[in-house]
Formats: C-alpha cells, sequence, structure tokens
C-alpha cells in the first residue's frame, strides 16, 4: 500500500513562515494606525506629560533617592558650586 498523504507532511520553512507573520503583523499595524491615528495623537501630550514623574520615580533609583549621595566617603568634589 502507498501512502498518498506525503504531502501533508511538507512544512513551510522558519523563513518563510517569519517573513508571513512579519507581513501580517505590518498590515494590522497599517490599519491600526489608519482607523485610531486620531486617538492615539490626541494622547501624544497626555503621555509626554506623564513620562516626567515616571521618568523622575524610576530614574532617582540609582543614587539612593533625595536622602543623599551614599558612597562619596565624606569628599565634597562640588566645591564652589562648579563642576571642575
Amino acid at each position: 500500500m502507498t501512502d498518498h498523504n506525503h504531502w501533508l507532511d511538507r512544512r513551510p520553512s522558519r523563513g518563510s513562515f517569519w517573513l508571513m507573520v512579519a507581513i501580517a503583523l505590518a498590515v494590522m499595524g497599517f490599519l491600526l494606525w489608519e482607523e485610531h491615528k486620531v486617538h492615539l495623537l490626541g494622547a501624544l501630550p497626555w503621555l509626554i506629560l506623564l513620562a516626567c514623574p515616571l521618568m523622575h520615580v524610576f530614574m532617582h533609583g540609582g543614587h539612593g533617592g533625595h536622602g543623599g549621595h551614599g558612597g562619596h566617603d565624606g569628599h565634597d568634589d562640588h566645591k564652589g558650586g562648579r563642576d571642575e
């Protein structure tokens, strides 16, 4: 007996699969942008204002917050208010 369904075993290559995924995502992104452009651009000023406090909260974690600059061992590198 011969198996006539050997064509079912063929699968697309990884390259063609990811190419199709990329094309589908690009089409979906384009359609979403065209339909919701006004809403996204209208929210942009609010997102910029929201970014300010979020950057303040997350970027001050590196030096211990506002309490002081730990790890300087009592050395005052900024004498006279100028960076030399």
